[in-house]
């Protein structure tokens, strides 16, 4: 076992199975990667609804995320839902430790169904997070909240929102295009000193919860196994297309 590549998921249970680590898994598992496991919130909801959220101890979630890594070859990291700002720091803490593992960050703030899954407090230190990885990838809603200073909603374009998280400190943005018009879900990476790089696929009239999950689950398992960052991308891409397709 400890042969195998694996992949170190940090995120919230979905007593559904719609979103969250049960998504990570499966993803993870489709791409022949072993999932390793931190949970930060265990949520009850069904798939129209959150119900509750209960963050685990920030310290807890640290635990797991060393036991994880110390038991296993882990080759990459996934970090979805983080609930709170002493959860973030938690896990900060914990990736200093590790620079060289590569980290995706899915930034999760909403729920499909609009619950909150990140206190208002946090977001700067969410913000700050992005020091720690090496890509994060939001929708456009996202995308605009993370861009904006506290208590305003940024009017730049989706191009100068993506760049400024690059200034702040991010290394890399894929702006996700599922919430986007048009006949093509067009992805958008962002590097520094880099053009913009577009990933197409064409625009299918299925929905699916927890395919941020999924994309940014599939991505990091690529990046497990050895991909560049824009070869994961492409693949991640391509994995969350087959799947709407199939729903």
């Amino acid at each position: 076992m400890n042969a195998m590549r694996h992949v170190l998921a940090v995120a919230g249970s979905d007593s559904s199975g719609g979103a969250g680590i049960v998504r990570d898994i499966e993803t993870l598992a489709a791409f022949g990667v072993k999932a390793s496991v931190a949970i930060t919130a265990v949520t009850v909801q069904t798939h129209d609804h959150v119900q509750q959220v209960d963050a685990v101890a920030p310290d807890r979630v640290a635990q797991q995320m060393r036991a994880a890594l110390s038991a296993n070859p882990i080759a990459a990291i996934k970090i979805g839902m983080l609930a709170t700002s002493a959860t973030i720091a938690a896990v900060v803490t914990v990736l200093a430790d590790y620079p060289g593992i590569p980290v995706v960050l899915d930034p999760v703030l909403v729920s499909t169904s609009g619950r909150a899954l990140l206190t208002p407090d946090a977001m700067d230190d969410l913000r700050e997070l992005f020091r720690s990885c090496t890509l994060i990838t939001p929708n456009l809603p996202e995308l605009s909240v993370l861009a904006a200073p506290a208590g305003t909603t940024s009017s730049d374009s989706m191009a100068d929102q993506a760049r400024s998280l690059l200034t702040a400190g991010a290394k890399a943005v894929l702006v996700k295009g599922g919430h986007g018009d048009g006949a093509e879900s067009i992805d958008i990476l962002f590097q520094a000193d880099h053009a913009g790089q577009s990933f197409a696929s064409p625009r299918l009239a299925a929905t699916m919860r927890g395919t941020g999950c999924t994309l940014a689950s599939a991505i990091a398992a690529r990046l497990a196994l050895g991909d560049t960052l824009s070869m994961a991308v492409a693949e991640g891409k391509a994995f969350v297309h087959r799947m709407l397709r199939e729903t």
